[in-house]
């Protein structure tokens, strides 16, 4: 064991939790119905039918709502998703 190696595993877990400091957001659109919105929400995050009304309303009513947090990529998955839906979804910094 080398004395670098600490360091190395601190670097390596520091790089590992501020990848994780990203969001999904969704955005209210003209477009979509709320009841769509809902249904997306259950059936790609799998939220329960109280969880994705409280984030459908939280978009309908404040214009936003972050649906999902973790690492980079996997935000970016998400938000491709909600863009194939045709939801306005973006992601963000933390």
């Amino acid at each position: 064991m080398s004395l670098t190696q600490p360091d190395e595993d601190l670097r390596e877990r520091e790089v590992v939790e501020l990848d994780r400091g990203w969001s999904t957001v969704v955005w209210n659109d003209p477009v979509n119905l709320m009841s769509y919105v809902t249904h997306v929400f259950r059936s790609y995050f799998g939220y329960s039918k109280p969880e994705a009304e409280r984030l459908m309303l939280q978009v309908h009513r404040e214009g936003r709502a972050t649906v999902a947090s973790g690492p980079r990529e996997e935000m970016e998955r998400h938000t491709e998703a909600m863009h194939e839906f045709g939801l306005w979804a973006t992601v963000e910094k933390q």
